[in-house]
């Protein structure tokens, strides 16, 4: 008998938020398949890439305790065995000309290649992913679309700390100090206005601000702020660690 697989995608460094994923996967699914790579090709800064951090061994326990029954921990060589030179593309349209994809050119079309890639190998019924990262959850889902995938692309909300923080694999970069101005992002939601929420994250000691913005939250298309149903996405720069997070208000 064919046994539902739910599949959960990570750079490894796990956090509750990611655990939170496992919970949901093995709620609906009988097998739940977790894999931990970091992914060069979604990496416009190689910078970045070299400090992303690495915990496998803590990885593996947390996966354990949790119940996960397959982990998935290719290596580089294993995922691209032809190099990276001639990889697929995706025609993402505005989706990756916008926001994070203005940002960080090529980032999504890395993502695609490499979950399409993971699909291939773990052959999942359903995907499931944290609404933190939105835009590239409307980015695989795309991917899924174009690759005529019948993969089910599962949303899974954020997991914040108790205070609000987005739960992140880079927040481990970030000092006690840090992490409390980096609350400005939640509590900056509330605020009215972009330029009230850009200042606030300023006033609050964020090095620069890539974008806060108001969208639709189907299309990401850009709307005035507050007509709802809308969605408010951040991305900025604190101690050099780059932090993004949303909120929905529908």
């Amino acid at each position: 008998m064919c046994k539902s697989i739910g599949f959960v995608p990570t750079m490894g460094a796990l956090h509750e938020g990611h655990l939170a994923l496992i919970k949901a996967s093995k709620a609906s699914c009988q097998i739940t398949v977790c894999s931990i790579f970091v992914n060069p090709t979604q990496f416009n800064d190689p910078t970045d890439f070299e400090k992303y951090p690495v915990t496998l061994a803590a990885d593996l326990e947390k996966l354990e305790i949790e119940g996960c029954d397959v982990v998935f921990f290719p290596t580089v060589s294993e995922m691209y065995p032809d190099g990276t030179s001639q990889l697929r593309t995706y025609d993402l349209g505005t989706l990756e000309t916008i926001l994070e994809g203005k940002c960080r050119p090529g980032h999504f079309q890395g993502v695609c290649v490499v979950v399409d890639k993971l699909l291939q190998a773990v052959q999942p019924f359903k995907l499931f992913m944290g609404e933190k990262d939105f835009q590239q959850m409307a980015v695989v889902q795309k991917m899924l679309e174009i690759t005529g995938s019948d993969v089910e692309l599962i949303p899974c909300a954020t997991v914040r700390s108790p205070e609000g923080l987005a739960l992140s694999s880079r927040n481990a970069r970030l000092s006690s100090k840090q992490k409390e101005q980096a609350l400005a992002i939640y509590r900056g939601f509330d605020l009215l206005s972009q330029a009230e929420f850009t200042q606030s994250l300023l006033e609050n000691g964020f090095d620069s601000i890539d974008y806060v913005a108001c969208a639709d939250p189907f299309t990401l298309h850009e709307k005035p702020y507050g007509e709802k149903p809308y969605i408010i996405l951040v991305a900025a720069f604190l101690g050099g660690v780059r932090l993004i997070d949303n909120k929905s208000f529908l």
